[in-house]
């Protein structure tokens, strides 16, 4: 009965650790149980599996089972961003240290409609300059598919400098950085 306990008590312990964030349109979360109908769907949009791959998310009770897996490990961070006028939830920032990277790796996926309205941008900035002045993070990734231009341009706008082309489960990405001003 302690094991259970010591989990509830880490899963507790992850979500007052996350920040959330407000910006003028948007609200960001830390993910939860109740998001999992919303990872369900954005999982299984033609370019989130294009872009990022198939997480094999085929139910709202895979979902949870995702959203237990990351709550249990403190080097992935997800924050559901949400209309701040509705809360009607419409993308995810990811801030996770991948063992394949020296650095943690900021992230994002929205549901097509919601892509160009600059609420990626909103978010993503949001998150970014919240993490860069901390000593822990002088040093912030962002990897994407060589042939993803929407992802590019946004992570150039963020500031992110291209460093190299890597290669991952035999898909070409670029990795880019940004440190400090």
């Amino acid at each position: 009965m302690p094991d259970i306990l010591l989990i509830l008590n880490l899963r507790q312990l992850i979500t007052v650790v996350q920040k959330k964030y407000r910006t003028n349109r948007l609200q960001l979360n830390p993910l939860i149980l109740g998001d999992a109908a919303f990872i369900c769907e954005l999982f299984n949009t033609e370019h989130y599996i294009k872009f990022i791959g198939d997480r094999n998310i085929k139910t709202r009770e895979d979902a949870l089972k995702f959203i237990h897996k990351t709550a249990d490990n403190s080097n992935i961070n997800y924050w559901i961003v949400k209309l701040k006028n509705d809360e009607k939830p419409v993308g995810l920032i990811s801030f996770i240290k991948r063992d394949y990277l020296d650095h943690y790796d900021l992230g994002f996926a929205f549901l097509p409609e919601f892509s160009n309205k600059g609420y990626a941008f909103e978010a993503a900035e949001k998150v970014l300059n919240d993490f860069l002045p901390d000593p822990n993070h002088q040093t912030i990734l962002a990897i994407t598919m060589v042939n993803n231009h929407r992802s590019i341009k946004l992570i150039e706008k963020l500031g992110f400098r291209l460093d190299k082309e890597i290669e991952k489960d035999n898909e070409k990405l670029f990795l880019y950085s940004i440190n400090p001003s």
